[in-house]
């Protein structure tokens, strides 16, 4: 039907307007709807390269780690660094599993479960301690009562300081007669999904490796002997799952701390073994906190495979405050306009100290009574505020600074360059702005003591340290290691804090993972 020009409706100018603003306002809506879905695809485009990169990157990771393993370079190593190489590949190939898991889509995840093997029934003689899951009611929706018509039984091993008990988990099984409805209680979240492990027992495994450095080969012995030997291969596997699924703790841990303006920062090596050529080679853990006089008590340590600068500059990020280090030169490259030097007079001490030691230098006793009567005000200190802190500072410090600073520059020009009496006191005198920083904070500490009394344990487990050539295993350690130590300056037992957070983190949710650091965790009520 063809419709007549004069039967069209006349608009006029006003309407034009508006007719034309509204195909202007529903084409630019169109577009940016247009806009959006680009993006959206764009993004899931991005999304899905990213996930077959990192697949891709794992695959090849652990075809590489199975080629340690059963290659013959592992054949040509001694019985002690073959059997901690084990481990430490045992532990990263199950967390590469774990990983590949967390990355593969829900529904590719659910058509393809992972095999689990079979394993052999728990002894009888071990004690059984029974926990019953029932539905929270027993009526049915139609109205009628539920009639318990069986159970499944699921047994997981557990495990209390020197004692192996068996967790059984008897699910009972009701039924409605009249609409033939089955309800039963789910199975409880485990770490593990379908393992055999408690929570109890990997905090177990989890301590006595990174906190009393008992290698897992030892640990199977002890096990053994507590009545149900555990083969070292299947604890690397939970110690390698552990690993994974502990890690987003440590990043917020990481993320809190990096909120303080004051951080403390130290390395120390590490031996790291690379099967490829079978030598070790030296590796650092650096370790991080917040100042002594923050809130927060925590240590974060980073496992890096040198003691390059880069490393300190890349845990650092864009964090802006003051650093106290030693002078050591990795760190003089993030020192500018954001992060500024504090020195640690520990160190300048100590160049006298071994001064004094080798010759009973009367130069090295006057900087030691200095020194000393700069510590005494400290101790003073310690416990008040940052605003009285640096009042009594200003008052009682400050001077002695001054009196020190004039008293070895006097000194320097008496001595003959190159002598050891002139090194120790260049080593102040060069980095005099930075070892009396702290006069002019109330916030800032006198040493990097507090930094190296976290380290400090680290030196006692070096021995059992041999990482595989990826740098996963160090990775893994410091970051179990990040939360022990943690907790324990929260004054948290490190085997309850982790038992109670590996049972709740399978249902806990993301976005409150804070609430599972050391320093705001409580235990559950039992």
């Amino acid at each position: 039907m063809v419709v007549a020009p004069e039967s069209l409706p006349v608009l006029n100018a006003k309407q034009l307007r508006e007719l034309a603003r509204d195909l202007i306002a529903q084409i630019a809506s169109r577009d940016r709807q247009i806009a959006s879905l680009d993006q959206t695809i764009s993004s899931k485009d991005r999304e899905i390269l990213y996930r077959q990169a990192k697949i891709d990157q794992l695959t090849h990771e652990m075809a590489v780690l199975k080629r340690w393993k059963f290659g013959r370079s592992r054949e040509q190593l001694d019985a002690g660094q073959a059997s901690l190489l084990d481990e430490t590949i045992d532990a990263d190939i199950a967390a590469i599993e774990q990983e590949l898991q967390n990355l593969a889509p829900p529904d590719k995840a659910a058509k393809e479960p992972r095999q689990q093997p079979k394993r052999a029934a728990l002894p009888p003689e071990l004690p059984r301690v029974e926990l019953h899951h029932e539905p929270d009611s027993t009526t049915c929706s139609c109205g009628c009562q539920l009639k318990r018509i069986g159970e499944d039984v699921s047994e997981k091993l557990d495990y209390t300081p020197g004692v192996l008990t068996v967790q059984r988990h008897v699910r009972g099984k009701w039924a409605c007669s009249k609409c033939q409805t089955l309800t039963q209680a789910p199975v409880p979240a485990q770490i593990i999904d379908k393992g055999l492990p408690t929570s109890g027992l990997l905090a177990q495994v989890l301590v006595a490796k990174y906190a009393d450095h008992l290698p897992l080969y030892r640990q199977e012995t002890i096990f053994g002997r507590s009545g149900y030997p555990i083969a070292r291969s299947t604890l690397a596997q939970w110690v390698g799952v552990c690993g994974v699924q502990l890690q987003p703790l440590v990043d917020a841990l990481k993320t809190c701390m990096l909120q303080s303006v004051v951080l403390h920062a130290d390395e120390t090596p590490v031996a790291m073994l690379k099967p490829g050529n079978k030598k070790t080679h030296r590796a650092y853990l650096w370790a991080y906190a917040p100042g002594a006089f923050e809130d927060l008590k925590a240590v974060v340590y980073d496992f890096c495979e040198s003691r390059a600068g880069e490393h300190a500059r890349s845990f650092l990020g864009d964090w802006s405050g003051g650093l106290v280090c030693d002078d050591f030169s990795g760190y003089k490259a993030s020192f500018g306009e954001s992060i500024t030097e504090v020195g640690c007079m520990a160190h300048a001490r100590r160049k006298f100290f071994d001064l004094h030691a080798s010759n009973k230098s009367e130069i090295a006793q006057q900087a030691l009574t200095y020194i000393a009567q700069l510590y005494k005000v400290e101790r003073e200190v310690k416990n008040l505020s940052a605003d009285e802190r640096l009042r009594i500072r200003q008052t009682e410090s400050k001077p002695l600074l001054d009196a020190l600073h004039q008293w070895m520059r006097l000194q320097r020009h008496r001595i003959t360059d190159g002598t050891a009496t002139a090194k120790a006191l260049d080593y102040s005198l060069k980095r005099w702005v930075a070892l009396s920083r702290f006069a002019q904070d109330g916030r800032l500490p006198i040493d990097n003591n507090w930094i190296e009394n976290q380290i400090r344990p680290i030196a006692i487990g070096r021995g059992n340290w041999l990482f595989a050539g990826s740098l996963r295993a160090g990775q893994r350690a410091a970051a179990v290691m990040s939360l022990i130590q943690s907790a324990k300056l929260n004054g948290h037992d490190p085997y309850a804090y982790l038992k109670d957070v590996l049972a709740r983190l399978p249902t806990h949710r993301n976005s409150l993972i804070e609430e599972l650091l050391p320093h705001r965790w409580t235990p559950l009520p039992l």
